[in-house]
């Protein structure tokens, strides 16, 4: 099954490349080490949403080339989606064609999250180390991706793109769940996003967070069956920074310009303007070995 790409996003993320300027990549000279990769959407998403970091130079100036790319790109899409869909072969058409028309528009917003990620990590140096190699670039280029086919009801498939990019990341970010722009997740490993979290604009998040469900509902009439499709993990705001080893859960509002230290447990409505933090750690005892 083969797909050819019609639209005008080649033209619009060529054009996009050449607007690029410091701090993003601008030099095309390098040639970086090829990474193996299980699928190939992952590789062929960063070649087009940042070719300088990912030897795509040849895409830099050439629409055809571009287009070629995305054409790749939307054959494997399609291929994914009509695996699991019953539907007509136009409209999964459709659905691919509205998805890569989205990456000039998902690349800008990733753009924001590198930044994030600069100004939120005093040890990241480069905005092309950012894009290459931070687990939390990696996982949410691939889930604003993922999310749009989500949108479009290709379940199955959105999951299994979020579950490759949780194998590489260690990052578990459900294809529903909605993210604002300037998005970070610093060091990343054991972070989960549940699927009907909300995630507003400059939030940071660090290692072995949850933004979970507390409690679960049961279907009526179905013994040992959960309940689907209900509001059930948190909203968090805009200006939050939520600390390592946090849990924040269930259908609760995290307010804006909020501060959540390390190992929080956080099950109720957070206001604007707040630090929550743990208040009395428990005492250390030491001695000496042997």
């Amino acid at each position: 099954m083969g797909y050819d790409y019609t639209g005008d996003a080649h033209r619009d993320l060529v054009d996009s490349y050449g607007v690029d300027d410091a701090p993003y990549p601008t030099d095309t000279s390098r040639k970086y080490p090829r990474r193996e990769f299980l699928r190939d959407e992952p590789l062929l998403l960063r070649r087009l949403l940042f070719p300088r970091c990912w030897n795509g130079t040849d895409l830099l100036n050439d629409p055809a080339e571009t287009r070629h790319l995305l054409s790749e790109l939307g054959t494997c899409i399609l291929k994914g989606i009509t695996a699991y869909a019953d539907r007509d072969a136009d409209e999964l058409t459709g659905t691919v064609d509205r998805t890569l028309d989205r990456l000039p528009t998902i690349r800008d917003t990733l753009k924001r999250d590198a930044e994030a990620a600069y100004k939120g990590d005093p040890a990241a140096k480069s905005y092309c180390e950012i894009i290459r190699s931070y687990p939390g670039f990696h996982a949410i280029l691939t889930h604003r991706v993922a999310h749009l086919l989500y949108e479009a009801e290709h379940f199955a498939y959105a999951r299994e793109l979020a579950e490759y990019s949780k194998g590489e990341t260690g990052i578990d970010i459900h294809p529903g769940a909605e993210i604002g722009d300037h998005f970070f997740v610093d060091h990343g490993t054991g972070v989960v996003i549940g699927e009907t979290a909300t995630v507003g604009d400059w939030v940071r998040i660090y290692q072995n967070v949850t933004l979970g469900a507390l409690h679960f509902e049961e279907e009526e009439g179905e013994e040992h069956m959960l309940a689907k499709d209900y509001k059930r993990h948190p909203d968090i705001g805009d200006h939050v920074v939520i600390g390592a080893g946090s849990n924040v859960l269930g259908p609760i509002d995290i307010g804006d310009h909020v501060s959540i230290g390390a190992n929080s447990w956080v099950t109720d409505d957070v206001p604007d303007d707040t630090s929550v933090f743990i208040s009395d750690h428990p005492d250390q005892e030491r001695k000496p070995n042997g």
